[in-house]
């Protein structure tokens, strides 16, 4: 498939250098570049969120259905917040 990208004037008269030296073409160190980025992406262990939660049975009666700013306002009352 043929396609256009834009490469900055140094990196790209860096890639006509370097596949002159290895006997190859700039579209052959592209596509091993990304061949390359896809294969680490491809192996990289997904985030995972550690476990941070305390022992509790949810919020407390009282504060069932209310809106973030009231809980938030009860979290940190008496607390000069």
């Amino acid at each position: 498939m043929k396609t256009t990208i834009d490469i900055g004037d140094a990196l790209l008269e860096a890639a006509r250098q370097l596949a002159d030296r290895e006997g190859t073409t700039v579209k052959a160190l592209v596509e091993a570049g990304l061949r390359r980025v896809i294969d680490e992406e491809a192996r990289r262990e997904p985030f995972k969120l550690r476990r941070a939660s305390f022992k509790g049975k949810g919020l407390q009666p009282d504060a069932e259905g209310l809106g973030w700013e009231r809980l938030r306002a009860l979290a940190y009352e008496g607390r000069g917040g």
